[in-house]
């Protein structure tokens, strides 16, 4: 007897495997993927233009950094502190040695006896905080997820491949930013989970599930649109700061580029101006998380719902006065004790006691007025309605009650007290 195996599930299985192979294909490949620069330790000023002589090209360069220093710490003393540059104190050149920890170059030309370049200048954290005012706690956002997404030639990206966009998140310096930036590096799952098709995606469950994932609380989405007028021309990038999982606008911005060789600096320039938005936004009490982020609350059990059910039927107690007329304390007992057996009274209070006239009580019930006197009708009183209270008395007929004799006398019949 022949062997046959089934045609349909070797297909499938088959199809399984090169749909595995394929999908491990496109996360292994080796064109993604850029590592955040880790800036918890320092913190950066940057775009800071020097042009300075000297007698050499040597000299000149390190009078431009040392240049550099001086004002990189003034311009990170008034970004801290909100005031002008000009009443940044000094600071020797030896202190400011000692702060720095190095000194980025963006952009340089050495002469021979002049240095003209745009330079960044790194502080060390723990030195410079208690110099430049930000020894104390800091007003920081909640952990923000950052979804880089580029738009060039009409196709938008996130972390699917490399790009100029990326990059200037990953090496963007987040240690003296009010927002904490979360920011995938695009290796492992996170181009299947942080895409640009993930922005439009209204589902809230896959949203959480997202943030769960990476820790943060909510999202921001840095939107970048790049126009030439030639591949390799000018270039012009149309930013667009969203925020929430709908995307709400929180700002915008253009920047041009004559030259348009390299796009680096156009984006690099572009992430600082965004994160500014991005702050402005969280200063004004804007970048607040979306209730619907939020898990549902969970379905009570049958039990807990009944037990719901039955506290929401049950009317509050109301306070309720009454008027008692009482012959006497036998009388006005058995009144009190024929209201205390209501069901739905709760208590009977007295207030004011007259034998041999009218006394007052108020009774704690749970229903109306109404419900109260037909009660105490059916147990034989005579309720009237009077100005918003009830009034009992004797039904005609009715005898007077029996009450246990108080009295230290002994009765006939009954075994004496004992001796003291």
């Amino acid at each position: 007897m022949k062997f046959r195996r089934p045609l349909p599930l070797f297909a499938a299985m088959l199809a399984i495997a090169g749909f595995g192979s394929a999908l491990i294909a496109q996360l292994e490949s080796g064109d993604r993927g850029i590592l955040p620069l880790d800036s918890s330790g320092v913190l950066e000023v940057g775009g800071i233009h020097v042009d300075i002589g000297g007698e050499t090209a040597e000299a000149a360069r390190y009078a431009g950094w040392r240049e550099a220093q001086r004002i990189g710490f003034r311009m990170l003393w008034a970004k801290a502190n909100n005031a002008p540059l000009n009443q940044a104190p000094a600071v020797d050149d030896a202190t400011l040695d000692d702060l720095v920890s190095s000194i980025s170059v963006e952009k340089e030309q050495i002469g021979p006896g002049r240095y003209i370049a745009d330079l960044g200048v790194l502080f060390d954290r723990s030195r410079a905080a208690s110099l430049i005012g930000m020894a104390g706690d800091n007003r920081r956002s909640e952990p923000m997820l950052l979804m880089p997404v580029m738009i060039s030639g009409g196709t938008p990206t996130a972390l699917e491949t490399r790009n100029a966009w990326q990059r200037a998140w990953a090496s963007f310096r987040t240690s003296t930013s009010a927002i904490d930036y979360v920011r995938p590096s695009g290796l492992g799952v996170d181009p299947l989970l942080v895409n640009a098709a993930q922005v439009d995606r209204p589902g809230r469950a896959w949203w959480r599930n997202i943030l769960d994932y990476y820790g943060a609380a909510d999202i921001l989405v840095a939107q970048v649109e790049v126009h030439r007028l030639f591949p390799g021309g000018p270039a012009s990038a149309h930013f667009v700061a969203r925020h929430g999982p709908d995307g709400e606008v929180v700002g915008s911005f253009d920047i041009h580029d004559r030259d348009g060789g390299d796009l680096q600096p156009l984006m690099n320039k572009g992430a600082q101006q965004m994160d500014q938005l991005f702050t402005a936004a969280l200063n004004s009490g804007r970048l607040h998380r979306d209730p619907s982020l939020n898990l549902p609350p969970a379905a009570p059990s049958p039990e807990e719902a009944a037990a719901e059910q039955v506290v929401t039927d049950v009317a509050p107690a109301q306070a309720y006065p009454l008027l008692v007329a009482a012959p006497d304390a036998a009388w006005l007992s058995y009144a009190i004790g024929s209201i205390r057996s209501v069901p739905g009274v709760d208590s009977v209070t007295e207030t004011s006691v007259a034998l041999g006239g009218t006394s007052s009580v108020v009774a704690a019930y749970h229903g109306d007025i109404s419900a109260l006197r037909a009660a105490l009708m059916a147990r034989g009183w005579s309720v009237d309605y009077e100005s918003g209270q009830l009034r009992l008395s004797r039904s005609a007929g009715s005898t007077a009650p029996t009450v246990p004799s108080t009295s230290l006398a002994p009765q006939p019949g009954a075994a004496p007290p004992p001796r003291p």
